[in-house]
């Protein structure tokens, strides 16, 4: 049979043997069987663990809960809408904490889509809203009064160089 010869050895020593390939095709779907009560644990766990990380967009992360939201409602596990935008509210980070606000003063209900609009337009005003800033080191003392750096002098060791030259300083303040 045609379709023995594409199926792996390591699979093909499971399946019994079969001259029909109805059968044999019946034989392979029985071995792989998955439980419908597993999956539906599998993806809410996914769900309940899903946090928004700053490597992706906020449409792809609400994107994702919807999407296993619907193959759990394929499941028979359904959720209410009121219950998926609290949800995805609570798997956003702290910066959304006024938008959190916001939604949760409003007497409003939002739908998924509304949320999927009022996120990515918090997201676009809170990437534009908080500056990039920059720390400048400098190496010198500071002027209080005019905040300009003043460059500091190397010290050098005491000789008579820097004796001499002390010394001409005092004699030219006694002069002027």
């Amino acid at each position: 049979m045609l379709v023995k010869a594409h199926i792996s050895q390591s699979i093909r020593g499971s399946i019994p043997d079969s001259d029909k390939v109805k059968a044999y095709m019946k034989a392979i779907d029985e071995q792989f069987v998955s439980s419908d009560k597993a999956l539906a644990n599998t993806l809410m766990k996914r769900l309940s663990s899903m946090t928004f990380y700053r490597s992706r967009t906020v449409r792809e992360h609400i994107m994702d809960m919807r999407d296993i939201t619907s193959k759990l409602k394929s499941l028979e596990v359904d959720m209410s809408e009121p219950f998926l935008v609290h949800f995805i509210l609570n798997s956003l980070p702290a910066e959304y904490g006024p938008f959190k606000i916001s939604y949760n003063t409003h007497k409003d209900k939002w739908s998924i889509n509304e949320l999927l609009t009022m996120c990515i337009q918090e997201e676009e005003r809170l990437k534009h809203g908080t500056p990039e800033s920059v720390n400048m080191v400098t190496h010198g003392k500071t002027n209080a009064k005019k905040g300009k750096s003043i460059p500091m002098k190397k010290k050098a060791p005491l000789t008579k160089k820097l004796v001499v030259s002390v010394r001409r300083r005092d004699t030219r303040r006694r002069i002027i």
